[in-house]
């Protein structure tokens, strides 16, 4: 399992289109009346995000065990995901709805760059445990409990979604000078022979440390 928080650029971004991919390959049934979507795109990587409490140093490596969204009422456990035997990023199992997942082929949680969390929106029961995340707002809170016992507490900057024809990849994931998180589902619309049409990314920054 890679420990440091450096990742060559081209790794990075051969792991992060392959994860883009694969969430839109695995969206289920769809609800009635499908997840909520962000209000308002926001173009992260063009606009400045809103301004945020200074960010703590980084902190050292640490599996993460738990994710919890006070404003979503998310409180579930965290699971490593990596490549399956097709090279696909792998995700939780689709039955069990409150689960979600970290890319344990970026850094984890708190790290120097970017850490990565997925997770369903909805399986054939309904709803999954990301299910809401198109209905976060800047400044809401994502707290992350770490394996040493530490939970670092992330600042949601942008919420956007993306069609999977045009996932801009290498500038959701690329490496960030300071901790930052990504927490993605399927989002946008919904077929039942295609599933859903893309991805809805939560960005968040590093804010706090407990």
């Amino acid at each position: 399992m890679p420990t440091s928080s450096r990742r060559s650029s081209w790794f990075t971004l051969a792991c992060v289109l392959l994860l883009g991919l694969f969430l839109v390959r695995n969206g289920s049934t769809g609800p009635t009346g499908g997840p909520p979507q962000p209000g308002s795109p926001v173009a992260a990587h063009k606009s400045a995000p809103a301004p945020l409490p200074a960010a703590p140093g980084p902190l050292p490596h640490s599996p993460p065990r738990r994710i919890a969204v006070p404003s979503l009422r998310v409180d579930a456990p965290l699971t490593e995901v990596g490549l399956d035997a097709d090279g696909w990023v792998d995700a939780p199992p689709l039955a069990n709805s409150n689960l979600a997942g970290w890319y344990r082929g970026a850094v984890s949680p708190g790290e120097q760059g970017t850490a990565v969390i997925v997770g369903h929106v909805d399986n054939t029961a309904g709803p999954a445990v990301f299910y809401s995340l198109g209905s976060l707002e800047r400044g809401s809170r994502i707290e992350i409990l770490r394996g040493d016992g530490r939970t670092a507490v992330f600042a949601v900057y942008a919420v956007d979604v993306f069609a999977k024809k045009s996932f801009p990849a290498d500038r959701i994931y690329r490496d960030a000078p300071q901790p930052e998180l990504r927490v993605i589902t399927c989002g946008g619309g919904y077929a039942k022979k295609t599933g859903y049409d893309g991805n809805v990314v939560a960005f968040a920054r590093l804010t706090e440390v407990r």
